[in-house]
């Protein structure tokens, strides 16, 4: 026999539990699933962001429950000289470096956009300093490292540890 979780009052699910709890919190407190996303994935760029984090993209599916789907592409634009000529020759595209071919962050601007379309559907908003209020907290208190992040940053860390700044604000004790 096949089961399901059910609530009749929200779900929220999250990489991080931290994050789950967060939009649940927004829930209970009457806003929107919308908000409540923008909380858990505010929460997940402290909490998890070996996975993901506020310089990524971000990409929507927002149902409504009258009318048809509203999608967002936050994703960012690359930099004016990432250009195919730019590239000619090359066996591949840089991951890291001045080549490489990143592009403009759209996470915010995603939330942003995200949130003016809740408004519009409710009628209603939290503030969005509430909306990120678990999060700060998460970054002002800290928070357990999970096995991941710190396989990750372990993974990593020959590379970061040269990345100007990064030793002075995150290694200070070695």
């Amino acid at each position: 026999m096949h089961s399901s979780n059910v609530s009749t009052h929200g779900m929220a699910v999250a990489p991080h539990h931290l994050a789950s709890q967060s939009a649940l919190a927004i829930l209970r407190e009457g806003g929107s699933a919308i908000e409540a996303m923008v909380a858990a994935a505010a929460a997940i760029a402290v909490v998890y962001p070996h996975m993901n984090g506020l310089g990524g993209d971000g990409f929507w599916l927002i149902v409504p429950p009258e009318g048809a789907p509203i999608a967002i592409d936050a994703s960012g634009a690359a930099g004016s000289l990432a250009t195919l000529e730019a590239y000619a020759g090359q066996q591949h595209i840089p991951h890291r470096g001045p080549q490489a071919a990143l592009t403009v962050a759209g996470t915010v601007s995603g939330w942003d956009q995200a949130l003016r379309i809740s408004r519009d559907l409710t009628g209603r908003a939290l503030p969005v300093a509430r909306l990120l209020a678990d999060a700060i907290g998460y970054a002002e208190d800290g928070i357990p490292v999970t096995a991941s992040q710190a396989h990750a940053t372990a993974s990593k860390l020959e590379e970061l540890r040269h990345q100007p700044g990064f030793s002075e604000t995150w290694l200070v004790s070695g």
